[in-house]
């Protein structure tokens, strides 16, 4: 098939999924652990909660706005690949 008229779309496998939600529920008990067990007061604990709530909220959103661009970038690609074939076959010089 031509690469051109099959656009790519990528699909993530389930082992993927899995593997990618496994790691995050080890990474953010692990941070939580730490915080929970470190011999810390309770307002350095507060702080490093507050942070760590903060660096997983932003990071959702990062991944959002890049997932966003990337799907915006693929359908502004298939629109100006379908105006350029539109003027080619509209401005055809031969006439057939």
């Amino acid at each position: 098939m031509d690469a051109l008229n099959n656009p790519h779309n990528p699909r993530n496998t389930a082992a993927y999924f899995l593997q990618a939600a496994i790691a995050f529920g080890v990474s953010l008990l692990g941070m939580l652990g730490g915080i929970l067990f470190l011999p810390l007061d309770p307002w350095q604990r507060l702080f490093l909660g507050m942070t760590a709530l903060f660096l997983v909220t932003s990071s959702f959103t990062l991944a959002k706005v890049i997932r966003d661009q990337q799907e915006a970038a693929t359908v502004r690609v298939r629109l100006d690949e379908a105006r350029i074939e539109k003027l080619i076959a509209e401005h055809n010089p031969l006439g057939s």
